[in-house]
């Protein structure tokens, strides 16, 4: 179930409308029907995974159980691999166990030899690597002490299977969402039209930009041997504004659904393409799987305490971990590879810390530096994300060597005039609202008429630009 079909803009009020009914004073019911609702809005799409997603949640909430039951250290440790084993092992399986043939096939063959293994027709579950990534800081927050376990199977289910955030994030830390679960939620009307003021904003990005960037840069991909540099730097710049209209939409429209139903998700994306080096991008983009990897890998590995090399190689391991974690194909390792070297300079020079703050900082315009700082920044995003986009490593090298040539200098062959002047009304909108949480945040100080006025423009605009319904990018991941 897509957020911008029909079926849901069907199930939300119906579940809305149950989930109210019932009370604010009854939790343990409000958490029944949300764990429901989260079972039948993942089975839409594909009921056989419901088992898949209620055994996951049976083994994590076992084990938090019996980790809390222990202070043995070899049945604590034996305890969370288990854990570790049977979410990773679910999602390698499905996600990577056709990606490991094939790549052992083709090392064979380049030696000369032939292997006879067959791949299978596997079907890659829709949500997996975030529920799964979900349920693993529960258990590891577990066994690191940081967090009691709950008693509350039914609450836990809601938690592991919440709805808004369920197929693409925010990944979710135990420590934040969990306890959410146990306590009385009373509904906020200025909350919920804050909610309601993200979603639409969510949708805009989804449907308005990211859809229609996708058009462009799937054909400009497509045919990339077809046209000149400059009209591939234009696809470059469309993915971009696809994948992150895309996807912060869609974190968007979860965060502001949650404050629907009284929950408080974390920030996921934070203005990336404001950013003034890859080191703040990456704070600034998919928060919650950054700051994942960042406290269950980067720092268990040493982080930047040791020396020179431990440095370089967990610089790598997070980047190049991160890139394999969306996918099975060698294009997201290279993608991963390629940001960890655009970081590594900053961090060995100890600059990776230096721009923390808001760009241009109660001012309308940034200063000519803080420019070159943010185009130098972009435009290398953008050639790692022709990585990114690329079907395979030899589609993205000849993307290119047909970007990097005269011909980036010439007339740009596909110019939708309509669609670049959307993409700039909706980065001077970023930029006015970058000191909020998100663009529209605190548009409020602006007098209800012309508030108004506003929002129905975006609806507008959406009915105007929507074309066929596209799935959500990050589904895929």
């Amino acid at each position: 179930m897509f957020f911008n079909s029909i079926d849901f803009f069907v199930f939300l009020p119906i579940v809305f409308g149950l989930y109210w009914l019932i009370g604010s004073k009854r939790i343990k019911e409000q958490n029944l029907l949300i764990a429901i609702a989260s079972y039948v809005f993942y089975g839409w799409w594909d009921w056989r995974f419901l088992s898949l997603i209620l055994f996951s949640t049976l083994v994590d909430y076992t084990i938090g159980l019996y980790l809390d039951k222990t202070e043995k250290l070899s049945k604590r440790k034996a305890l969370l691999w288990i854990s570790i084993g049977v979410n990773l092992g679910f999602l390698g399986f499905f996600k990577y166990y056709n990606f490991f043939i094939d790549s052992l096939v083709d090392s064979f063959t380049f030696f000369g030899k032939d292997l006879n293994i067959n791949t299978l027709n596997i079907v890659l579950p829709v949500g997996i690597s975030f529920y799964t990534f979900q349920t693993l800081s529960y258990t590891i927050d577990i066994y690191n002490k940081k967090l009691k376990p709950t008693k509350d199977f039914v609450g836990f289910m809601a938690f592991v299977s919440f709805f808004p955030q369920l197929v693409a994030g925010p990944i979710e830390r135990a420590t934040n969402l969990l306890p959410q679960f146990s306590k009385e939620r009373s509904f906020n009307y200025a909350i919920a039209v804050d909610g309601l003021r993200q979603v639409l904003w969510g949708l805009f990005k989804k449907i308005v930009i990211a859809d229609n960037c996708a058009k462009y840069a799937n054909i400009i991909f497509s045919n990339h041997t077809e046209y000149n540099g400059s009209t591939l730097l234009l696809g470059a710049f469309f993915f971009a504004f696809q994948i992150y209209g895309d996807f912060s939409g869609y974190s968007d429209i979860a965060i502001g659904i949650s404050r629907l139903f009284g929950f408080n998700l974390k920030r996921n994306f934070a203005f990336p393409y404001f950013s003034r080096d890859i080191a703040e991008f990456w704070r600034r983009w998919h928060i919650s799987l950054s700051t994942w990897f960042r406290d269950y890998l980067y720092i268990p590995l040493g982080g930047s305490r040791g020396g020179t090399k431990m440095k370089i190689r967990n610089t790598f391991i997070i980047f190049v971990v991160s890139g394999f974690w969306h996918g099975a194909n060698w294009t997201f390792i290279i993608w991963g590879a390629l940001n960890a070297l655009y970081f590594l300079p900053l961090l060995l020079t100890n600059k990776n810390r230096i721009n923390t703050d808001l760009v241009a900082k109660g001012k309308y315009f940034p200063s000519l530096i803080e420019v070159g700082q943010m185009s130098i920044t972009f435009f290398l995003t953008l050639i790692a994300w022709i990585f990114f986009r690329a079907d395979n490593v030899s589609h993205a090298i000849s993307y290119l060597q047909n970007l990097f040539t005269s011909s980036l200098f010439y007339k740009i062959e596909i110019f939708p005039s309509t669609i670049l002047i959307l993409v700039l009304f909706f980065i001077i909108t970023e930029w006015l609202g970058r000191n909020g949480e998100y663009a529209i945040e605190k548009i409020d100080f602006i007098k209800q008429p012309i508030r108004w006025a506003f929002y129905i423009s975006l609806i507008i605009l959406m009915f105007s630009f929507t074309g066929e319904e596209q799935q959500f990018i990050y589904f895929q991941f």
